[in-house]
């Protein structure tokens, strides 16, 4: 009996397996030989479909499966790392509150199922307020972690918690208003999206000497890596539910999570919004040092193929051609000319020096490409990644919706 076959009733196709099982394991039908079966798992309850049985004798999902009821919900996600929120927090957990509210009476295809706060060893008086907090609502999650990894990794826990079709991430101090959350959503919706940056426009911080640098610093990294996606990377974004998670879960201590999420999109959409850090602009905190820069910058580009060593290689192969030619006149002109180089030897050596450094270039060139490969490999790059994107059928019904609806009476 082939290993895929058609069944007509999931009860019967149970029953009718076990007794396969039984009978094989007693010897008594041969003619089973190598497909003896394994008890079916009962398909879902609902019409009478023909299923595909995968070998190991569960069912196979049927096309028609995939689809997404109309008056389904589609769940949202937010992720909020926690170091220095104590005066924010209830503030953020109030915008929550009110935009879930909003959803739920306005009978929006959408909910927020979860936020999620994620205890960084916060410094201050925030694991308390995280707790009452999640005491008076029962839709707030709090994540504690060991020690303090940083906001990254803060993120990425928070993003394996998380169970919702979307995950949104938030800085804790405001400056990600979650009223900007269906702004984000329509984008989504309309550009068909798997990843949505905001995108700030004028003075963040205040002053432009930290916004300008910080621009010029994602340029320099787009050069180095040949990602110009890096353009777009901020901690406000709007993921699609299972990459996000799918990512987080391969990220390791040196990979940078929006560089992970390129490994399983490419769909990226960046939107204009303005951001204001309150933060920074009243107390001059600012969450990163010029230290954890600099880390950032490393382990962006370790997750990254850089630029660099392709052209490292091209380079070498480029001066070895190089050495060949000017070489090969030196040599002729020798020959036509014995006074046209009067120190002896020179010929040859700049000769040899031009032709063995530029395959010196390009061996180091290709064993740092090969390297390279490598370290993507072990850091869990995926071979290929399939998503599902039915919930943004329902999202853009919802927004087209609401375009057309007429305006308000005043």
């Amino acid at each position: 009996m082939p290993p895929s076959y058609q069944l007509r009733s999931g009860l019967s196709a149970t029953r009718r397996a076990s007794r396969w099982n039984r009978q094989a394991a007693r010897g008594s039908r041969a003619d089973l030989g190598a497909w003896a079966l394994v008890a079916v798992k009962r398909p879902p309850r609902g019409p009478c479909k023909r299923f595909r049985m995968r070998e190991n004798g569960s069912p196979m999902p049927h096309p028609d499966d995939d689809r997404r009821p109309a008056a389904e919900r589609v769940s949202v996600s937010t992720v909020t790392p926690v170091y220095r929120g104590q005066d924010y927090l209830g503030r953020l957990v109030d915008e929550l509150a009110a935009l879930r509210s909003e959803w739920e009476q306005s009978g929006a295809p959408l909910e927020l199922r979860e936020a999620v706060f994620v205890d960084d060893s916060a410094l201050d008086d925030s694991p308390r307020l995280l707790a009452e907090l999640a005491a008076e609502h029962d839709w707030i999650r709090v994540v504690t972690l060991a020690r303090n990894f940083g906001q990254h990794p803060a993120t990425i826990a928070g993003i394996l918690h998380t169970s919702g079709d979307f995950v949104v991430t938030l800085d804790e101090d405001l400056q990600h208003p979650p009223r900007d959350i269906p702004t984000l959503l329509g984008v989504l919706a309309r550009e068909g999206a798997d990843v949505v940056y905001a995108k700030p426009v004028g003075r963040v911080h205040g002053w432009g000497y930290r916004d300008l640098s910080s621009r010029l610093f994602k340029r320099l990294l787009v050069l180095l890596t040949g990602n110009p996606v890096i353009q777009q990377f901020n901690s406000f974004r709007l993921i699609r539910g299972s990459v996000a998670r799918a990512a987080a879960s391969l990220c390791g201590h040196e990979t940078y999570l929006d560089v992970a999420f390129s490994w399983f999109t490419n769909r990226f959409q960046p939107i204009e919004l303005e951001l204001v850090d309150d933060r920074h602009q009243q107390g001059g905190q600012s969450g990163y040092s010029f230290r954890s820069l600099l880390s950032h910058a490393r382990r962006m580009i370790l997750s990254s193929q850089t630029r660099l060593l392709r052209a490292g290689a091209l380079l070498g192969a480029f001066a070895m051609l190089i050495a060949v030619g000017l070489g090969g006149s030196v040599v002729l002109r020798k020959l036509q000319d014995p006074s046209f180089v009067d120190v002896r030897g020179w010929t040859s050596l700049f000769s040899a020096i031009m032709f063995f450094g530029g395959i010196c270039t390009l061996l180091s060139g290709i064993t740092l490409e090969y390297v390279s490969s490598v370290v993507l490999h072990t850091q869990g790059k995926p071979t290929f990644f399939a998503v599902d994107r039915s919930p943004d059928r329902v999202l853009l019904a919802h927004f087209q919706a609401l375009e057309a609806a007429p305006p308000p009476a005043a």
